[in-house]
């Protein structure tokens, strides 16, 4: 884009004084946005639980170990059930589950709660941990090739979920589980565009006419994929790993 290109719409100009005015107005309502996130949340802690076998077996780097041994000691685990396409080559893997996962980096807040994170990946252990070292993650990685649909009892096990639990001496409940857009709480690369005057620049949301709206629309229906790859891939192709997974 350059000066005499014509750019994306923009939002009307107006002095500083009506510009506070309109922004207090948003503000009020975001401060309701958080109360009422802060009254679900509450609601959330309050919820029943259901008990899981703790001997429900996933496979880790020494071998097949029990979900309860994925709490590495710890009160409570967040797991991170990723979706994977067998037989399939790094680039044809899940974007959804590559977005979402990859942002989770700093682990320590997260322990200083007694709490570990960990995914459980239903692909094959060997395969698929390539592919967190080919991502460069580096938090604890599970499969649950056998098990998923145990541990994810009466639900679709092919999609992603985020699932809580939270031990009671030798044994383990969940607490809480969600999934589809309930996962996006994992990307604060959402929060962040969405503070932005394009947003997500995705077909399904609202915005005014002129919006820039390239992504997830008839033309290109992916949001998190650009040129045959996962978008994050791209940048350790860039850094020269491999894909290999096989």
């Amino acid at each position: 884009m350059n000066d005499q290109s014509p750019g994306p719409a923009l939002p009307p100009v107006v002095d500083r004084k009506a510009w506070q005015e309109a922004r207090e107005a948003l503000l009020a309502r975001e401060k309701e946005h958080t109360r009422e996130g802060d009254a679900i949340a509450a609601a959330r802690r309050r919820l029943p639980m259901v008990e899981v076998d703790a001997t429900i077996e996933v496979i880790g780097p020494d071998g097949p170990v029990t979900i309860l041994d994925v709490f590495e000691g710890r009160k409570q685990l967040i797991a991170y059930f990723h979706a994977w396409w067998p037989g399939r080559p790094a680039a044809e893997q899940c974007e959804g589950c590559t977005f979402f996962n990859s942002q989770v980096r700093e682990l320590s807040y997260i322990h200083s709660r007694d709490a570990t994170y960990a995914v459980l990946c239903k692909g094959p252990y060997e395969e698929s941990v390539r592919y967190r070292d080919f991502m460069g993650l580096e938090m604890p990685w599970y499969s649950v090739e056998k098990t998923a649909a145990q541990l994810l009892e009466g639900r679709d096990w092919q999609r992603h979920h985020l699932v809580c639990y939270v031990r009671d001496g030798e044994r383990v409940f969940e607490t809480y589980y969600t999934g589809g857009r309930g996962v996006e709480i994992m990307a604060p690369t959402h929060g962040l565009l969405d503070m932005t005057v394009y947003g997500r620049q995705e077909a399904w949301e609202d915005s005014p006419d002129g919006w820039p709206q390239p992504w997830g629309d008839a033309e290109n229906p992916e949001v998190w994929r650009t040129n045959g790859r996962p978008i994050a891939q791209w940048s350790r192709i860039g850094a020269g790993r491999s894909d290999e997974l096989t």
